[in-house]
């Protein structure tokens, strides 16, 4: 089945312990009326019970006959152990695992238009054997051998800014010596080919920022955007990548909002982080260029406070989903 608009979303469960049953069913309740959003949860109905009207289906075709009247959930045929708001359990590692596992397939085979992922708790799923880095590094080894690079890249949506990660979870002191030209130019032609292709942007402008201060100042303040950030953008302008040289980090959010670039590049993942969630602390949407899938997901944790005292949002939930879906459109356009 190929994809298109009127294809549902696969959205996995999440840690039922977490907040990702909760924003499912304030997602579906927000969604319910629009046909264009539908998507269907993978796990256990029970999961998802208290917190919206569920029906299960088999197949993934049903959901969209249902969606108006009920969320639409998708058995994977793994139990949980518990489902207590705010109390994690290792026992629930591999329902978890399967749920991922479950929606990806679908997603792949083209019975799901894209992929949502609720927010896991990785800490958990470790202590069970689980061992990929984190939720991106797992989905890219679930897509091997179908054409996934060996490098997906997260890219933070929201407050009108797009921004892509160089670096993702390492101590600030490794940046350095992480940094290549190779990783830089491999970031910027995923997130480049991104944004024609999910996006509709026919000719991106990016804009690379600077790992130092001010971009190094011509060196004085180190030499990464000389010797390594400023190479790899007149690499990818001789291939035709619309980029800058390194812009200061302090500056180049301001000039994305006010319209000199259509995404950014950050070095670090505080540096990308800090001004999404500044100006969309609720609504930003995490989303991984690079797969031969559309995959987003809330730009939070698990929340299991939050999840235990009964306060979820579903604010990004709700725009992962309508990000994903439009992405999905643009593809099969």
């Amino acid at each position: 089945m190929a994809n298109d608009t009127t294809t549902p979303i696969a959205l996995t469960m999440g840690d039922p312990a977490g907040c990702g049953p909760s924003i499912s069913g304030l997602a579906w309740a927000a969604l319910r009326e629009e046909a264009d959003l539908c998507f269907a949860a993978i796990g256990p109905a029970e999961v998802f019970a208290p917190y919206a009207p569920v029906i299960p289906i088999t197949t993934l075709a049903e959901a969209r006959q249902v969606f108006a009247e009920a969320l639409p959930v998708l058995d994977t045929g793994l139990q949980v152990a518990s489902h207590t708001a705010g109390q994690p359990d290792p026992a629930n590692a591999k329902a978890i695992i399967g749920s991922i596992e479950h929606a990806m397939t679908l997603t792949l085979s083209g019975d799901a238009s894209a992929l949502v992922t609720n927010p896991i708790n990785k800490a958990l799923l470790y202590g069970q054997g689980f061992s990929h880095p984190g939720h991106t590094e797992f989905l890219a080894h679930l897509a091997a051998g179908e054409s996934a690079p060996a490098t997906p890249v997260m890219m933070l949506v929201g407050g009108g800014l797009r921004v892509a990660l160089a670096t993702i979870h390492m101590p600030l002191m490794q940046v350095g010596s992480v940094l290549t030209r190779g990783l830089l130019e491999t970031i910027a032609a995923t997130v480049n080919a991104a944004l024609m292709r999910n996006f509709g942007i026919r000719s991106p402008r990016l804009a690379f920022t600077g790992l130092n201060p001010h971009a190094g100042e011509d060196a004085s303040l180190g030499t990464e955007e000389r010797d390594i950030i400023n190479p790899a953008a007149r690499a990818l302008r001789a291939e035709g990548v619309g980029i800058s040289d390194a812009r200061s980090a302090d500056t180049v959010f301001a000039e994305m909002l006010a319209g000199d670039y259509d995404a950014i590049i950050a070095m670090t993942h505080d540096q990308g982080l800090i001004p999404v969630k500044t100006l969309d602390f609720w609504g930003g949407v995490n989303v991984t260029l690079g797969l031969p899938v559309i995959r987003t997901s809330p730009d939070h944790g698990t929340a299991y406070d939050a999840a235990a005292q009964g306060v979820c949002r579903p604010d990004s939930l709700i725009a992962a989903i309508g990000l994903a879906a439009r992405n999905a459109q643009r593809r099969s356009a």
